[in-house]
């Protein structure tokens, strides 16, 4: 993949930590990665950047991530999504799935399963 064709994943996690871990990961598989600790920001910073993936925590300060979920629905129909979360016993997977997220991820992650996710749902189409 050359450094104009690279796939772009904005990731969406109110913690330094794991948005640190996860850009690391994606940027060893040859992806471009955006970062944002809210979908306040995240839906600010898709104003001037091209994205092909959201990765997005769904709670979160500001804006959690089912509102930004219903946003990027409004306003980038098209981008893919997907929603991850450790919270609520995977109800709010339900609900960002039902919402229009392209697949679910349950906290804590496995790389490798974030990775073949990432990899399947930029390989759909639709």
């Amino acid at each position: 993949m050359s450094a104009n064709d690279r796939r772009c994943v904005l990731v969406v996690d109110d913690d330094p930590g794991v948005r640190d871990v996860i850009r690391s990961m994606l940027e060893a598989s040859g992806y471009s990665v955006l970062l944002a600790e809210n979908g306040k920001e995240a839906m600010r910073l898709l104003k001037s950047e091209r994205a092909d993936l959201i990765l997005t925590d769904l709670v979160m300060p500001e804006q959690e991530g089912i509102e930004t979920i219903k946003a990027l629905r409004r306003e980038y129909p098209a981008l893919k999504v997907i929603a991850m979360s450790g919270a609520f016993g995977g109800d709010y997977l339900r609900i960002a799935a039902y919402l229009g997220a392209h697949a679910t991820l349950a906290k804590p992650i496995q790389m490798e399963t974030l990775l073949r996710l990432v990899e399947e749902t930029l390989a759909r189409d639709g």
